[in-house]
């Protein structure tokens, strides 16, 4: 054979179409694995719904399981769900969501492994539809929603004291309100309650993943320290993100002590400062979140309304709630030392 001939040319707007036809396929194949997901969560609820019928009405007892996962394996060795442990959490599925209308909602949407951390880790029925519900619409991962519910994020969420209804436009306010909560729980920084705002900083940006998921969806770092001039004097904003969800800048700063009024004032001038040299037309306004390791609420609201800036304030524990709540107050033990003194 004679040389190869060359490559024919591209045509014009291949690239384009090329682009749009993988768009087409990803969204296909996405689809596509949703709805075998769905049809399995259907198929796990309906498995679970026969067993809870046919223990309430025929008096099976708890070792039909065991039996049925042997025969339902040897009937199906190709799928991997028919363990004795796994029929005993459609069990509990069926048990929790009663009625198959009840697969209309965002649970059915979940991945089956999912559905077990609502199981495992939740009693309540309404905290179990809330944290699927947000699951489902913000797409969590396993180990992110293990995460939410261990450090109680339904309490958390939009909780954080702010005067965004005062300083951003109608609607807006509402928005940004979602990107906060109250506390933030920083317990994967392992600092005393002692450590250093610039070493909390540090901390932070060296744990740079397990800060986003704390902060929550749709936040990407920007910088630490991030240098101004204004007009020869220099500045540098503490954190700054950007919330690619919502299209605006968060600077955060950190607090180690409890918050003070005059804390807002420095915040405010870079939430101004990154307002009209960071953000562009297409932006929403920009926001600032301080963190402090303790608040008075009544002082926060106080002082953020004579503020112009849109600020929220929220707290941060080192600890996790369940240690916190295991360690005794700052009231109990003064009076524990106050008993002690008495008897002495």
């Amino acid at each position: 054979m004679g040389a190869m001939t060359e490559a024919a040319p591209i045509p014009s707007g291949y690239a384009a179409a090329l682009a749009d036809l993988k768009r087409q396929v990803r969204q296909a194949r996405f689809t596509a694995q949703r709805r075998v997901n769905t049809e399995l969560v259907r198929l796990y609820w309906g498995i679970g719904a026969s067993i809870l019928r046919r223990q309430e009405e025929e008096g099976w007892g708890r070792n039909v399981i065991g039996r049925l996962a042997t025969d339902l394996r040897a009937e199906f060795p190709e799928m991997k769900g028919f363990s004795p442990r796994n029929l005993a959490y459609m069990r509990a599925f069926a048990a929790a969501w009663d009625d198959e209308r009840n697969l209309q909602q965002p649970v059915a949407e979940l991945p089956w492994g999912h559905i077990t951390v609502l199981l495992d880790r939740l009693d309540d029925q309404e905290l179990r539809d809330w944290y699927a519900a947000h699951a489902a619409a913000h797409g969590w991962s396993r180990n992110v929603l293990e995460h939410q519910i261990k450090t109680g994020a339904h309490a958390r969420l939009q909780a954080a004291p702010s005067n965004f209804p005062a300083t951003l436009p109608a609607g807006d306010s509402d928005l940004a309100q979602q990107l906060t909560k109250d506390p933030y729980v920083l317990d994967f920084l392992a600092l005393d309650g002692d450590a250093k705002e610039r070493h909390l900083e540090q901390a932070l940006v060296d744990r740079i993943i397990d800060t986003l998921r704390e902060l929550g969806e749709g936040f990407a770092f920007v910088g630490r320290q991030v240098h101004f001039d204004v007009d020869g004097d220099d500045f540098y904003v503490d954190l700054l993100f950007f919330h690619v969800e919502q299209l605006r800048y968060v600077v955060i700063e950190l607090k180690t002590g409890k918050f003070k009024p005059e804390y807002l004032g420095q915040l405010g001038f870079y939430v101004a400062l990154v307002d009209d040299r960071l953000r562009r037309a297409q932006h929403a306004d920009t926001v600032g979140l301080l963190l402090v390791a303790d608040k008075n609420d009544a002082v926060v609201r106080y002082s953020l309304a004579g503020q112009q800036s849109p600020i929220g304030v929220a707290s941060y524990d080192l600890l996790p709630p369940a240690v916190q709540a295991a360690l005794p107050s700052e009231a109990d033990l003064t009076t524990a030392l106050h008993d002690i003194g008495n008897d002495s």
